[in-house]
């Protein structure tokens, strides 16, 4: 991540990104998001434990909040939001926020 942002001037205000100029620290969280959803996405689809621990979905959450709505209606990136998703318990409702059921499971 840091190679992404290092021809950037220190003091820049924004980055570029896929979604047009954010501010740095969302560009730089919007990127841990992806990763994050699609790590969840391959744990659950090959039976592992769920890689999104209490603290990290903490910090995703401010990047989720601003930028999901806005891709779901624009893009269609994420599906509808599930009813559980603006609980407390940020490890479940991230995944529900962006339109993933938390506790699904493949069918064996």
């Amino acid at each position: 991540m840091s190679d992404a942002f290092a021809r950037l001037p220190a003091d820049a205000a924004c980055v570029p990104t896929p979604l047009g100029p954010l501010p740095v620290w969302l560009g730089a969280v919007a990127a841990a998001l992806d990763a994050g959803i699609h790590a969840w996405d391959i744990a659950v689809a090959t039976g592992q434990d769920l890689p999104l621990e209490q603290e990290l979905a903490e910090g995703l959450w401010a990047a989720a909040d601003q930028l999901v709505d806005r891709l779901r209606d624009c893009f269609g990136v994420f599906a509808p939001a599930l009813q559980q998703a603006r609980g407390g318990d940020r490890a479940n409702t991230l995944p529900a926020f962006v339109g993933r059921a938390p506790h699904w499971r493949p069918a064996a």
